[in-house]
């Protein structure tokens, strides 16, 4: 055998066991599946993790009250897409403000500080994370949802001990928390 018939021998029997691996990782979740977490005010459903995409992306549903004002952040680490189902929001991402609806795609790239509010609502969107990771931040700075609901609202805005806590776990993944939304 030559060289070459090897090389390709080689290869197609590794693109067989790639085949093989990600066919071991096909799964499905119906509406409402999925790790619910309460999170920075939002229920927060994670639908695929890096687990489940060999790492290529975290898929998240988030549901958010009317009203929810966000919190101006970067990620160092990851790209953030995000995709409206329902409710009318406000996205700041860099120096740009944009209106979303229904159906709308919008993107945040790593290192551009963005943030949403929910203008009208509640507000059911989609949030991918590329590459995979972002749903451990959630799963450390959330706690398990008690229902598939929006979590209870503060009365208050977190204290600055909380605002410590959540920092120093955003910074464990790559993300800075900045503050308030522009002209919030």
């Amino acid at each position: 055998m030559s060289y070459a018939e090897d090389q390709a021998t080689k290869e197609a029997l590794l693109n067989a066991e790639e085949v093989d691996a990600a066919a071991s990782r096909t799964f499905a979740h119906e509406p409402g599946e999925g790790e619910a977490w309460w999170w920075v005010g939002v229920l927060a459903t994670i639908k695929a993790t890096a687990e489940h995409t060999g790492g290529q992306y975290t898929l998240v549903e988030i549901l958010a009250p009317e009203g929810y004002p966000g919190v101006l952040h970067v990620h160092h680490h990851e790209d953030e897409g995000f995709w409206i189902l329902e409710g009318e929001l406000t996205f700041y991402v860099g120096d740009q403000t944009m209106k979303a609806h229904p159906g709308s795609f919008l993107f945040g790239p790593k290192d551009v500080p963005h943030a949403f509010t929910v203008d009208s609502g509640p507000a059911r969107l989609l949030f991918v994370f590329t590459p995979a990771g972002f749903e451990d931040l959630i799963r450390e700075m959330g706690e398990p949802a008690g229902e598939l609901s929006i979590p209870p609202q503060p009365d208050a805005p977190p204290d600055e001990a909380e605002m410590q806590r959540m920092m120093a776990i955003a910074a464990r993944y790559g993300n800075e928390i900045l503050g308030p939304p522009p002209g919030q």
